[in-house]
């Protein structure tokens, strides 16, 4: 029992010191993969929340799906989900909550912090006071928890904001911006006018469910009165929930959003309660009457705040332009997509959305602060301007530079440097090699083995997966929309394809070989060859080649003009590393099938060839002469852990029942962990809430392995993964000159493959 009398002085609330490696202010999903990257690498870190759940956006408080460079599938970015920590989180939500439950979700990334022994995690705690060693140093931060009443003071060396609003960047006197960029400043062409409006608005969403019976609905007296108000109101449907109204957008006229938040939120609020009024009471939707309003979020989601300065300012040029840095750390891939500032109430589009052909680099120098020495920034907040943050403002994206601050933090801590000592290119070597090795895949960059202590192993297969075919097996799929099958193809090689289609009518159609004019790229805007052959009605074999050959190894496009009457056989084979394409639409990004923007604005016209979810999306049936060889051993140590260019993956024969990798070296290694990277397909977004996926485990990626000493003695056993990297750590460390993995096909039509084998023997920084 605690009893106090009355005390003449007020009393004081309870106070906590901390003093750390790495303060990280934010535990949205930036701050969340920036806090477990660091940790990992055995930094002591401090994550400061101020709502009671991890998420942001994507927490059940707001409950928006997360998305990055692959955009709901509907642009060119192939194999392009962001990889890391943030892969590893969306792959866990796939195999436990392929539905879609946020509440799911929040409770995926609680249970991935509070699993880090190096982690203190602070929830419902706000940052509200910077306390600076000198004008460019800051020395500690003070925040207060509500909960407990109890303020805490944390100190520490360095300091990441990913707070969204940039709380600490802000009262550090780091300097930002708010609103956009004139034309003039950057020479962006994309950027807006004053009647467009320079800022993105909040949202806020709602669920609804079925009560089984009917429910009356009186609207709360704030409620909008005339649905009329919202121009957009005749697309208002009762079966949509959640981002699905992602349009419910306010506040971007107003010159600080920060400061005005609460007024926003109230205004959405009307929205939010008018709209479901105008479906439960209009008449309109019969459907509609057992209905019940499941959930209203009571934050909003918000778009767009501060921006602040770093070393470098990210453009709209660099991103459709793909420029690269030397200090390239993180990729994105998002559209520019600004919307209008009068949000919800606007006349216009919801959104203005125009894609780059592939995707693009972050620099380095764009997630540090101009003036402070000691600070990173990830998120939405990053250096970049208007134009070019409507593309890095996306969670995936996000997220993915986040990991590249933590990992630069890590290098700081462990060899005593400020955050800008990194941009000395030894540094910068060193953090994206190691960001590599956790799965980050920079454009173009691959893993570099002069960084490990182990060399690079020979490796050698029980057998290679040839594509001589992919059997005729599958459904006939119509022309209509167009079709393409994407593959990667060898430099200096002509090839000869058979297939099977079927005429309804005396019909042609016209084949062509695509490549990309970007190297790396999957836009097809180059024309190599065209064929056009005469069909009869009813199913026949097609026999073609192609008398041009490619001048570089590199992925090319075999593609089917939209053709009406004519079909083509497809295959129930899935390979990693190559699938099926076509010109379809996509509203939900602007993707019409091919992008045509107005003149001036500084954005490319190309087509759009995007692939179908599973189960949908089956490759085409063929032959093809001389085989492709897609699958090489030698890609097991190339440093790349996705396709690019190639495969990057080495695949067993389908006849091989026990495929088997053999690794040897020419002198004993000294060997404690083993680091593998399989396939959990690259292309497909894994959107963490309302969307649902028709499988918990991607079809490619293999659950079943073995590793074995060359005396056959067993060192590790998995069943049952479903997760792109498998961290394996051997009981005792094992010096030896081989080691052997069996593995076991995914399935009967899918071969075992995988992309990289790294062992190690020291724990990665």
């Amino acid at each position: 029992m605690i009893v106090e009398k009355q005390k003449n002085s007020v009393r004081k609330n309870f106070k906590i010191d901390y003093s750390t490696d790495l303060v990280i202010t934010g535990g949205g999903l930036s701050g969340t993969c920036a806090a477990i990257a660091a940790a990992r690498a055995g930094v002591k870190v401090i994550l400061v929340q101020d709502r009671p759940v991890l998420g942001g956006n994507s927490s059940s408080e707001v409950r928006l799906w997360i998305l990055g460079a692959t955009s709901h599938m509907g642009n060119n970015n192939r194999w392009s989900r962001e990889g890391g920590v943030v892969d590893e989180i969306l792959v866990e939500n796939l195999y436990r909550n392929k539905e879609g439950n946020a509440i799911i979700f929040d409770t995926i990334l609680l249970e991935k912090v509070t699993s880090e022994s190096n982690i203190t995690l602070l929830l419902n705690t706000a940052v509200f006071e910077v306390t600076k060693k000198d004008e460019n140093t800051i020395e500690s931060i003070r925040a207060f928890c509500s909960q407990t009443s109890t303020e805490y003071i944390l100190s520490a060396p360095l300091f990441i904001d990913s707070s969204g609003d940039g709380i600490v960047g802000f009262l550090s006197g780091s300097p930002f911006r708010m609103g956009a960029e004139t034309k003039e400043e950057f020479g962006e062409l994309f950027a807006p006018d004053k009647d467009y409006g320079e800022m993105l608005g909040h949202t806020i969403y709602f669920y609804s469910k079925d009560a089984g019976h009917p429910v009356k609905y009186v609207p709360p007296a704030f409620a909008l009165k005339d649905i009329k108000q919202i121009p957009r109101y005749k697309t208002i449907d009762s079966k949509m929930n959640g981002c699905q109204f992602w349009w419910f957008e306010y506040g971007g006229r107003f010159e600080d959003t920060v400061k005005e938040t609460e007024n926003i939120k109230w205004e959405l609020w009307k929205v939010v309660y008018g709209a479901w009024d105008y479906i439960k009471n209009s008449g309109n939707f019969p459907d509609a009457e057992n209905l019940t309003l499941e959930w209203v979020g009571t934050i909003p989601g918000k778009r767009e705040s501060r921006r602040f300065e770093g070393e470098y300012m990210l453009k709209q040029q660099d991103i459709i332009e793909q420029k690269e840095f030397y200090d390239a750390v993180a990729f994105g891939g998002w559209s520019l997509d600004l919307h209008p500032a009068d949000g919800v109430y606007s006349d216009l589009p919801g959104c203005n959305q125009w894609h780059p052909k592939g995707i693009y680099q972050i620099p380095y120098r764009s997630l540090l602060s101009k003036t402070i020495n000691n600070l990173f920034f990830a998120g939405r907040i990053i250096s970049a301007t208007h134009v070019a943050f409507a593309s890095t403002r996306v969670m995936a994206t996000s997220a993915h530079g986040a990991q590249a601050a933590a990992c630069a933090a890590v290098i700081c801590v462990k060899n005593g440097i400020d955050a800008k000592k990194i941009l000395e290119q030894r540094y910068v070597s060193n953090l994206q090699n190691q960001l590599n090795l956790l799965g980050q895949s920079i454009p173009g960059k691959a893993i570099d083995y002069r960084f490990l202590e182990i060399e690079r192993p020979v490796v050698k297969s029980s057998s290679t997966y040839e594509l001589k075919e992919i059997a005729f097996n599958g459904d006939w799929v119509g022309l209509e929309e167009g079709f393409a099958q994407l593959l990667p193809l060898k430099a200096s090689v002509k090839y000869k394809f058979k297939i099977l289609v079927k005429a309804l009518v005396e019909s042609k159609i016209i084949i062509q070989l695509r490549k990309s004019s970007k190297l790396g790229n999957y836009t097809p805007d180059v024309e190599l060859e065209k064929i056009e052959m005469s069909l009869a009605k009813g199913k026949q074999f097609l026999n073609f080649s192609f008398e041009t050959i490619l001048d570089s190894d590199q992925y090319a496009f075999l593609l089917f003009q939209p053709t009406k009457h004519v079909l083509v056989k497809t295959s129930e084979q899935r390979l990693s590393g190559t699938l099926s394409l076509f010109q379809k639409m996509n509203k939900a990004v602007s993707n019409y099938g091919k992008q045509e923007p107005p003149e001036g604005i500084g954005v490319d016209s190309f087509e759009l060839w995007t692939p179908k979810r599973r189960p949908d999306g089956k490759n085409l049936a063929f032959t093809v002469s001389p085989s492709i060889n897609l699958f090489d051993e030698n890609n097991l140590t190339n440093g790349f852990v996705r396709p690019y260019l190639q495969t990057n993956a080495w695949a067993a024969s389908l006849e091989d029942n026990s495929p088997e990798l053999k690794l040897t070296w020419n002198k004993p290694q000294k060997i404690k962990k083993i680091r593998l990277f399989f396939d959990t397909d690259y292309d497909h977004p894994l959107e963490s809430v309302l969307m649902g996926h028709p499988e918990d485990i991607i079809p490619f990626c293999i659950q079943n392995y073995s590793i074995y000493d060359k005396d056959e003695n067993l060192l590790y056993k998995k069943t049952g993964n479903y997760q792109t990297i498998n961290n394996v750590e051997l009981e005792t460390e094992i010096e030896c000159t081989e080691l052997i993995l069996r593995l076991e096909h995914p399935s009967k039509d899918v071969p075992a493959a995988l992309f990289e084998i790294i062992c190690l023997n020291h724990k990665l920084n």
